[in-house]
């Protein structure tokens, strides 16, 4: 997934960064990473759907937090 970068250069096309959280910022960034998308497509096709959040997060640093347990006190 090649993202369209014609209109680089037009600060309009990126107005919505400034809404964005920590994890949403790096997520914009990462899906442009053309190593991690074919890593990503790679992986895709060939894990085990179980396991590839564990591959992708060992090999890009990922974290997927979860909702928290709820514990009863």
């Amino acid at each position: 997934m090649t993202p369209d970068a014609s209109a680089w250069r037009s600060s309009a096309e990126y107005d919505h960064l400034d809404g964005l959280t920590a994890s949403d910022l790096a997520w914009e960034w990462l899906r442009r990473n053309e190593a991690y998308d074919a890593d990503f497509e790679v992986l895709a096709k060939t894990a085990d759907p179980k396991t590839l959040t564990d591959q992708i997060r060992q090999r890009w640093g990922l974290r997927f937090p979860g909702r928290s347990a709820h514990t009863s006190t």
